[in-house]
């Protein structure tokens, strides 16, 4: 009985000072997370297919072509683990390498303009529809991340629930910077309208 008693007051004296609203946290943070990573993974599965249709009818837009690749093998190579997030260093690194796949889409995406037959091909058009999607539910995974972060550093900085986060070893995760925030808000631009007539000269 006596033990109860102690074990009821410790979880009072815990949960008053912040202890589930750090495991809370931690799980949204886990989850948040969890999507971001679905949701490149779903962008990096595009990218091949993509760049086959495009080296289909532009096959000497090597650099181009050669960029997007590395891109993808960039972000292929890195350990996308749920740990990341309790790495800084690791997590900025990775971010930045999905900046770089931006980018690089971006430009794949750019020298479609100068083909016609290229944007008119289904396939194409397909695989922009889908990677429109997958850039807009990024932003949205992205942005859900951040406001998970954000609620779960607050507690961890404020007291008396820093006090109860050093005890049993919380610290702040991190979060997208200014900088790399910058380099992947913008997603790629996918829409180009009514497609060109087959045979038309390029712009």
């Amino acid at each position: 009985m006596f033990k109860k008693l102690i074990a009821t007051f410790m979880v009072m004296i815990l949960s008053g000072c912040g202890y589930n609203t750090l495991q809370s946290g931690d799980e949204n943070i886990k989850a948040a997370w969890a999507e971001v990573l679905n949701q490149y993974q779903r962008r990096a599965d595009l990218v091949p297919n993509l760049v086959n249709v495009v080296k289909g009818y532009a096959a000497h837009e090597k650099d181009v072509l050669t960029e997007v690749t590395e891109a993808r093998a960039r972000v292929g190579a890195m350990q996308a683990t749920p740990d990341l997030v309790n790495d800084e260093e690791a997590f900025s690194k990775f971010i930045a390498a999905q900046g770089q796949m931006t980018s690089a889409i971006s430009r794949l995406l750019l020298v479609a303009e100068n083909y016609p037959q290229l944007k008119a091909d289904g396939l194409f058009r397909d695989l922009q529809a889908q990677l429109e999607g997958t850039e807009n539910r990024i932003t949205v995974a992205r942005n859900r991340y951040i406001d998970a972060v954000k609620e779960y550093n607050i507690t961890v900085r404020s007291f008396p629930s820093n006090l109860t986060a050093m005890m049993f070893g919380h610290k702040t995760k991190p979060s997208f910077t200014v900088e790399n925030e910058q380099a992947i808000a913008q997603p790629p631009k996918v829409d180009f309208g009514t497609p060109a007539p087959v045979g038309a000269p390029a712009n």
